[in-house]
């Protein structure tokens, strides 16, 4: 079978993969569509250090070919997104409902894939870039027929990192003012999100001006096209002259996080999204905290997939969340290589991979 995979040198497609039968509390997913992420990016660039040889991507969707003993939510033929959380399910932070800090879903990755003599490892408990893959039941949720596979492929990672630090971390509040930094496809979600939340005022910062009129329509009620940090502190400020309540970081810059930092109101929270290369430090004027500000990290939303990702697809349903306007372009998987350079120079939103099984 095709699928993309990164041996720490070069990333390439293949035909030539295999990925082993679904074991218990596994599922055998069908790929459909896969949406292409930074993420998928950084593991490529070094900026996220992972061990080698990989097949890649995160954010899919498909159809259920198989289920392994003990699976009772999904069947064969079922439509499902896949999340990345692979959580145990029995630990004390998947009881408290925070799933997304269960140790048993981090750093933890699985060699269901072979070619050839070689073993290779799964990314991010998924590897979406691939035609078939095997994920813990947990990470598969039912969805409904009628949804685009094209769409659905994207909230298992874009909008339930955006969508869900904005309702689940942060809780913004109806008339919450909101600054969105970096209008790339989190940062669009997290637009959407302070959008569905009824912030009143939301303001898009970005260095490309052509991002504009998408940022708009996802909910941004103001935009900033900056390049310089301190021209967008300027022109934020002069929209939100006491700042803001609540600043995201969409990026992962040392510099853009200390611009969101800036940003704050009294009381105001800093959401850092963006993943800076591992080591980075960032630094912020310790007295400008002391008027109940914080600076708070984000993991995937702080999401509970099983619940959102179905709460996500009635939004859409519903015409409340978008998806459809996220997909900029659809590549067959085999033009990887295009599409991943249209994402590195920010050409499209969300770029998204698809299967000759069908989207």
């Amino acid at each position: 079978m095709k699928g993309v995979i990164f041996d720490g040198e070069q990333t390439r497609v293949v035909d030539d993969l295999e990925v082993r039968d679904p074991g218990p509390g596994e599922v055998l997913v069908g790929i459909r569509a896969a949406g292409l992420c930074h993420s998928d990016l950084s593991v490529v660039d070094g900026t996220i250090p992972f061990p080698v040889p990989v097949v890649l991507g995160h954010e899919g969707a498909g159809v259920v070919e198989a289920v392994g003993a003990g699976v009772q939510h999904v069947a064969p033929g079922d439509h499902v997104a896949l999340s990345t959380l692979a959580n145990c399910g029995a630990c004390a932070e998947c009881d408290r409902g925070r799933p997304t800090m269960c140790r048993k879903a981090i750093g933890m990755p699985g060699k269901p894939f072979r070619r050839g003599n070689t073993e290779l490892f799964n990314f991010a408990s998924n590897s979406a870039f691939a035609e078939r893959t095997v994920v813990k039941a947990v990470q598969a949720v039912k969805i409904p027929e009628d949804i685009p596979m094209t769409s659905a492929a994207l909230i298992g990672c874009g909008v339930l990192t955006g969508v869900g630090a904005v309702l689940n971390r942060a809780k913004v509040d109806f008339g919450d003012s909101v600054v969105v930094i970096g209008a790339g496809g989190i940062g669009l979600n997290v637009l959407q999100g302070a959008r569905i939340a009824g912030a009143s005022v939301i303001v898009a910062v970005d260095a490309n001006p052509a991002k504009e009129a998408v940022a708009r329509r996802f909910g941004a009620t103001h935009f900033v096209a900056a390049s310089a940090v301190a021209d967008g502190v300027k022109a934020v400020k002069e929209v939100l002259p006491a700042g803001a309540d609540h600043a995201f970081e969409c990026v992962g810059s040392t510099r853009l996080i200390r611009q969101a930092v800036d940003l704050l109101d009294r009381h105001g929270q800093a959401v850092l999204l963006g993943v800076p290369p591992t080591g980075a430090e960032a630094s912020f004027l310790v007295s400008s905290m002391y008027l109940d500000k914080s600076i708070l990290g984000c993991r995937y939303g702080s999401s509970r997939p099983q619940r959102d990702i179905a709460r996500y697809a009635r939004m859409y349903r519903e015409g409340r969340l978008l998806l459809d306007e996220l997909v900029s372009r659809t590549y067959p998987v085999e033009d990887f290589a295009k599409a991943a350079d249209d994402a590195h120079h920010g050409r499209v939103a969300r770029g998204v991979l698809t299967f000759a099984q069908g989207a």
